[in-house]
């Protein structure tokens, strides 16, 4: 039923639409040993911590970072850039003055980035730039940080989002010479669900 109805949603959205499908099927919570909830998180890891997930997730400076192979150095992003206590640049400038909303795809190598909700920094509890995989995962199983959410609604939360064209879809296809975040959105939600099956461990 949730999958007949992702197809029709992505069959009445424009030509061009970055929206991503997939399934959150949990396993028995209890039923993935600590040793694969372990494994299962480094992989959850390595997709949050890339720079097209982390650069956006940030600190209570609002300033989000440029980072990855397609910058020389690792630092804050050019122009001076500053979210403001709003996290949308409303303050300055928004961050949706080059960071676009559309359902176009941007795949020219100078296209600016599309999404197809409006762009934003995420919440300043859910900092992920310049933190350890422990610290990461502390944040992700705390509700009080996480936006109120179990294991099985972070998995949700994804599968939503991507299916709306937002920001998970365009972390796994950014379009562009930009390196998208590894792996593909049902692995990651797989692995979400693996880990929060296994009871949310954290490495040490």
């Amino acid at each position: 039923m949730i999958r007949a109805a992702l197809v029709l949603l992505s069959l009445v959205l424009p030509a061009g639409a970055e929206v991503m499908t997939s399934v959150v099927a949990p396993p028995q919570e209890g039923s993935v040993s600590r040793e694969d909830g372990l494994a299962a998180w480094d992989r959850v890891h390595a997709v949050v911590s890339h720079p097209r997930c982390a650069n956006c997730h940030v600190r209570a400076d609002n300033i989000p970072m440029w980072s990855g192979p397609e910058y020389p150095q690792t630092g804050p992003h050019g122009m001076n850039i500053d979210a403001g206590d709003s996290r949308i640049g409303a303050e300055t400038l928004p961050c949706a003055t080059c960071h676009v909303t559309s359902s176009a795809p941007a795949n020219g190598s100078n296209d600016a980035p599309a999404a197809m909700i409006d762009w934003q920094l995420a919440p300043v509890d859910m900092i992920w730039f310049g933190q350890s995989s422990a610290q990461i995962c502390a944040q992700m199983s705390d509700p009080a940080r996480n936006g109120g959410r179990d294991w099985i609604q972070l998995a949700e939360h994804l599968r939503d989002d991507a299916a709306h064209g937002g920001f998970v879809a365009w972390g796994f296809a950014p379009g562009g010479a930009r390196q998208p975040a590894p792996g593909d959105l049902q692995s990651h939600i797989d692995d979400v669900l693996k880990w929060g099956a296994a009871g949310q461990p954290c490495p040490e």
